[in-house]
């Protein structure tokens, strides 16, 4: 039986960057101001933004940094959240809606400019993001978002037919929105420079280190391990997909959703030229999402949804590698070198949740498959908010931790949801 270790091996990511430095393992009682439990994108954000300004602070990491989602994903910089900027504005009302846009939508380019900063080497471009629609219904809501998001003063344009086949090589799309502000990157590169940075700048980062406990002792919360603890002031758990039963009702507030991934061996000459000749990113407008990318090695990296369990073959993953072949023909004697997967956390809302159950204690999780620039541009407003900063001036409200209905049988409703969401598709409703 293949577990999540496999899927995490199984990426190309990781054959690419290589085992990577292993961070060890929490030994002994520690004490620093802010504790962070997940090493992923948004805990090393946070973690770096908080010891670059002089706050003692811990990671402590079940795996290591960049062994869940946070380093498996499609690599996309995409600007935006599931909503228009005005419904986010009416949700939230406009001082918080706004400043929730300008994260969310300025998120690439902050991802970007930091990695610039601290020169990490993760492959970073920004050739833009399309989001295309193959159907009636789907073009209509493009093109009011396309209104709305200009409306905005957003740098976006409505692509028709002929333009979008000419950024994308493919046929199957009537109507596409090109936003140049994406972007991508080789996650698992991005992880460990945020680590790197971050344990440069001072912070304790600490791998193989299951968070048992989180104890309030005398004002301080201290987290145990198998082997040690750390004592902190104030507590961020950013485990995402990965969420278990830390802290009462977190895991249940989310459904932590398999995307899958498969990757073809590097293409050469025409035929890398004639597939994503824009080299943008690219996700379908749609009930049920399909991603993908050309890297920087001429590899097609496409993604959506597979099996609900761990992956480790592209083999694994029919729907994927038959709807690749059918957008580009040529990809008919392409080698499928890899296939994996991760877990993902939806939330009830399709928006992000930062809770704060209780005094010192924060969690943020829920970015329903669009964290890679959204994670790591909220590491400086987290840092903010874990030296002390006023809750209100965080781009999220807070909301409280709420367990999802029958979310023990969410593989069954993620199987229905996925059927469901592919036959509206096919249906063009």
């Amino acid at each position: 039986m293949h577990d999540d270790e496999d899927a995490s091996l199984s990426s190309l990511y990781r054959e690419a960057a290589g085992r990577g430095a292993d961070f060890s393992a929490l030994d002994g009682k520690h004490e620093v101001e802010v504790a962070i439990v997940g090493g992923g994108l948004t805990g090393l954000s946070a973690a770096f933004h908080l010891a670059e300004a002089g706050t003692s602070v811990a990671v402590v990491e079940a795996r290591q940094p960049g062994w869940g989602a946070s380093g498996r994903n499609g690599g996309q910089l995409n600007p935006g959240l599931k909503f228009d900027p005005d419904a986010l504005e009416a949700m939230f009302g406009p001082e918080r809606g706004r400043a929730l846009v300008d994260l969310a939508w300025l998120g690439p380019d902050f991802t970007l400019s930091l990695i610039r900063r601290l020169g990490i080497d993760c492959d970073a471009r920004q050739n833009g993001t399309i989001r295309a629609a193959s159907h009636g219904r789907a073009v209509d809501i493009l093109k009011h978002t396309v209104e709305k998001w200009q409306h905005y003063g957003m740098p976006v344009r409505l692509l028709d037919a002929s333009a979008t086949t000419a950024a994308t090589g493919t046929d199957r799309y009537r109507a596409a929105m090109l936003d140049l502000r994406g972007g991508d990157v080789s996650p698992l590169k991005l992880v460990r420079g945020l680590a790197a940075a971050a344990s440069s700048a001072g912070a304790a980062i600490y791998g193989d280190s299951e968070v048992k406990s989180l104890t309030d002792r005398s004002g301080s919360w201290v987290l145990e391990t198998s082997r040690g603890s750390v004592a902190a002031k104030r507590v961020l758990i950013a485990t995402n997909g990965y969420t278990d039963d830390l802290w009462p009702g977190l895991r249940r507030s989310v459904i932590p959703v398999f995307s899958a991934i498969a990757a073809t061996e590097p293409l050469g000459g025409r035929q890398a030229s004639q597939i994503m000749p824009s080299r943008s990113v690219l996700y379908e407008s749609g009930n049920i999402t399909v991603y993908y990318r050309m890297d920087a090695q001429n590899r097609l990296l496409i993604g959506g949804r597979g099996p609900m369990r761990p992956l480790f073959s592209a083999d694994l993953l029919p729907n994927l590698t038959g709807y690749a072949k059918r957008l580009w023909p040529s990809l008919s004697q392409a080698t499928w070198t890899h296939g994996w997967n991760g877990r993902v956390a939806m939330t009830g809302d399709h928006l992000p949740h930062l809770h704060n159950p209780a005094e010192g204690v924060f969690a943020l999780l829920g970015y329903n498959g669009r964290g890679v620039a959204l994670s790591t541009a909220l590491g400086p407003h987290l840092a903010k908010l874990l030296q002390g900063g006023a809750v209100k001036d965080f781009p999220l409200a807070v909301s409280p931790v709420e367990p999802i209905a029958f979310h023990r049988f969410w593989p069954i409703g993620a199987k229905v949801a996925i059927w469901h969401g592919r036959m509206k598709d096919r249906l063009g409703i």
